[in-house]
């Protein structure tokens, strides 16, 4: 049996029992058995997949099996570097979810864990799904365990929160579902197939994608932005985020800005570059352009927040607007630097909500108004925030800092017009230093509003409301029921490997960045032919009028065309 679908059959059966357990405190031990037995095939399975193929793809753990084939349906399965690595995020996160949940959540135990299994299982699913309707129904099943984990276990304002988030999610869901049809409907007229037969494999329909007119590519890419871009999300598609994250458990926060968010820019990656890259290149300073306005201005919004959690929750949408600006700067040095954004973004940040969630659990508030200078008590819980918070502004030698930079050099490089600066070193594309200087300023604003979050909270007088903790007096171990005043070695135990992974991401990413080589290089290769196919004819001499003109389209990240 293939390891891919072990990972989703595990947390489904853990899942299953726990409805039929007897006693409320079995719940917990059977999703932390579920999640760390996932985690341990997912490490058997890294094993396995051959990351630096020149393919990268996985043979290995590939599975395919007959769905419906009437309809071209199959249960097919794949994985290649891109995909591998954020399986490998939702592995890890899965236990420490689990973890952070054990005293925060004491009300109805058997629903909140049985549902945290079955959005891993989803999670999973997407990113390994070869399938696309296959792909599609794990897209969309993500969205019930999170509106039930939101609406439920959320705070005071959980019931809108957990509204918006679905109709504003499936919304675009429903859009995206409607140009990933229409792809599958022109493989029933392409010429290569006579008789008309249903096709959902996504290699396929790719390349039936491909060979649509530059028309069809600019609608498909508008309808999959639509449904992608607001799972990102992207500015102005942004405003369900903060009340989600800011209302959400702790665990959904970190599941949200951990893995559910890469689901829109692993789509983005997967079909919209791939399918409609005529498209992709056509519109790609526009993409920037939106990427650049959530850049500063939801930094901004975030200079003048109160509550640390709402603050956090914006400032994803100006990260995720560098993972876009490098993205669509389509050559390898921005897609290299979006997909480690992608892993990055969900250390660091589901890390400061792991904090977050720590000191809420003892103060019940997330003020910067009635908390500060946590560090004289809290010391250790201060070293991992100052630490996380430092990672995710970019500081040199973490992991923010690698995927940030990779992300502006990548919009830098990619202009061809900006040679008489003596900017030789620019690679053929539609963006270019304009585009980086001014998501450069960007990084000037986390930093300022970072370092505002930190010093109030965790430098200055101490100050915190008229108790000093959530569960009696702040003394004591948790085997008790009571939190200690600082971080207990559970606590502890779930920061480390997050500071562990930031750290190894910003000493030596080198591994890391070999292993995703292939995947964007195939995909500059697929969007440099995009844009040759459906460029404007040159006009030929008449000489050579008639002759057949020679091809090659460079993989290179210049993306130049050689006739």
């Amino acid at each position: 049996m293939s390891l891919l679908l072990v990972l989703i059959l595990i947390p489904l059966v853990a899942a299953a029992i726990i409805p039929a357990v007897p006693r409320k405190s079995w719940p917990y031990p059977i999703a932390l058995i579920g999640t760390l037995l996932s985690a341990a095939v997912g490490v058997v399975a890294a094993f396995q997949h051959d990351w630096l193929t020149a393919s990268g793809k996985s043979e290995a753990l590939a599975f395919s099996a007959p769905w419906m084939p009437k309809l071209g349906l199959s249960f097919s399965l794949g994985v290649n570097s891109v995909s591998g690595l954020l399986i490998a995020l939702t592995l890890l996160l899965g236990p420490i979810c689990v973890v952070a949940s054990r005293t925060a959540i004491t009300e109805r135990v058997r629903t909140y864990y049985f549902w945290l299994l079955v959005l891993q299982a989803a999670m999973v699913g997407v990113f390994s799904a070869r399938d696309l309707v296959l792909f599609y129904i794990f897209f969309e099943f993500t969205l019930i365990p999170m509106f039930v984990l939101i609406g439920v276990y959320g705070s005071t304002n959980r019931r809108a929160a957990a509204i918006k988030f679905f109709m504003y999610t499936f919304t675009g869901s429903v859009i995206a579902l409607a140009g990933l049809l229409y792809v599958a409907y022109r493989h029933t007229q392409a010429p290569g197939n006579p008789l008309h037969a249903w096709s959902f494999d996504i290699d396929t329909l790719a390349a039936t994608a491909r060979a649509m007119t530059t028309t069809e590519q600019y609608w498909v890419f508008g309808a999959l932005m639509a449904g992608f871009a607001v799972k990102v999300p992207l500015f102005p598609l942004h405003t369900w985020l903060p009340l989600a994250h800011t209302e959400a458990p702790t665990a959904g926060s970190v599941i949200l800005a951990g893995v559910l968010l890469k689901l829109g820019t692993y789509a983005i990656y997967s079909f919209v570059l791939p399918f409609v890259p005529a498209a992709a290149f056509h519109f790609a300073p526009l993409i920037a352009t939106f990427a650049i306005i959530g850049i500063i201005a939801v930094g901004l919004v975030c200079w003048v927040q109160r509550d640390v959690k709402k603050l956090v929750a914006y400032s994803s949408v100006a990260h995720l607007g560098f993972c876009m600006l490098g993205m669509f700067a389509l050559n390898i040095t921005g897609l290299k630097g979006s997909v480690l954004y992608m892993i990055n973004h969900g250390l660091s940040t589901g890390a400061i909500f792991l904090c977050i969630g720590m000191v809420y659990e003892r103060y019940h508030t997330r003020s910067m108004d009635e908390l500060g200078g946590l560090a004289k008590k809290m010391p250790i819980w201060a070293s991992f925030m100052v630490f996380f918070a430092m990672a995710s502004v970019g500081l040199p030698m973490l992991n923010g800092f690698v995927s940030e930079f990779m992300c502006l050099m990548g919009a830098w490089q990619a202009s061809d017009s900006w040679t008489g600066w003596g900017l030789t070193s620019g690679t053929a594309g539609v963006l270019g230093p304009v585009y980086a200087t001014v998501a450069g300023t960007g990084m000037i604003i986390a930093a300022i509003y970072t370092l505002y979050m930190i010093g109030k909270v965790v430098w200055g007088p101490l100050h915190t409301p008229g108790h000093d903790g959530g569960h009696g007096h702040g003394h004591g171990s948790e085997a008790h029921g009571v939190l200690p005043v600082d971080l207990s070695r559970r606590e502890i135990g779930l920061l480390l490997p997050l500071a562990a992974c930031c750290l190894l991401l910003g000493l030596y990413p080198k591994p890391f960045l070999a292993a995703i080589d292939a995947s964007t290089r195939d995909t500059v290769a697929v969007v440099a032919a995009g844009r040759n196919a459906h460029a404007a004819p040159s006009p030929q001499p008449a000489a050579a009028q008639g002759a057949p003109a020679a091809q090659t389209v460079s993989a290179e990240p210049s993306m130049q065309v050689t006739q």
